[in-house]
């Protein structure tokens, strides 16, 4: 199985909002599609509020993940959050989510990011043992964000 990944555009929004619709009813949440529309564009518009990839594997769309960005007091710089990160079913257990965790923390030393963040539920066993091999941990404050200090 091959992962690639790219960039996502403007064009790609109607793939993504449908792929954010399946994420969503994983958990028996409805989704406004023009709302996720709306905030797919706000991203791709302004750079500077994060980043959007499309996942592949073999060619196929698999997933995709969002990156938004802020500045942290906490950490002295800026600080970044996955805010979402979606593998479609049929992709799962074939290394799709590393791949884009791989691409996502090169992109966070690129931008000088100290500490990269993700809120999990603790039952979701597979997705907690990815952000594990990636050094994330759970937080002592006892929220569900896991984090991994970046830079210093």
């Amino acid at each position: 199985m091959t992962q690639t990944s790219s960039a996502a555009s403007r064009s790609d929004i109607p793939l993504l909002v449908e792929m954010m619709t399946e994420f969503y009813a994983e958990s028996n949440y409805p989704l406004d599609s023009q709302w996720a529309t709306k905030s797919f564009a706000t991203i791709l518009d302004r750079p500077d509020l994060g980043s959007i990839w499309l996942l592949r594997q073999n060619g196929y769309p698999a997933g995709y993940l969002v990156l938004t960005i802020r500045f942290s007091m906490e950490y002295g710089g800026l600080d970044a959050f996955i805010d979402d990160l979606f593998v479609r079913s049929q992709h799962r257990r074939y290394g799709v989510a590393s791949h884009g965790l791989s691409l996502l923390l090169a992109e966070c030393h690129r931008g000088d990011v100290r500490a990269l963040h993700v809120e999990v539920a603790p039952n979701n066993v597979a997705a907690n043992a990815t952000y594990a091999k990636f050094g994330m941990a759970l937080r002592r404050d006892r929220r569900q964000t896991l984090t991994v200090e970046l830079g210093s």
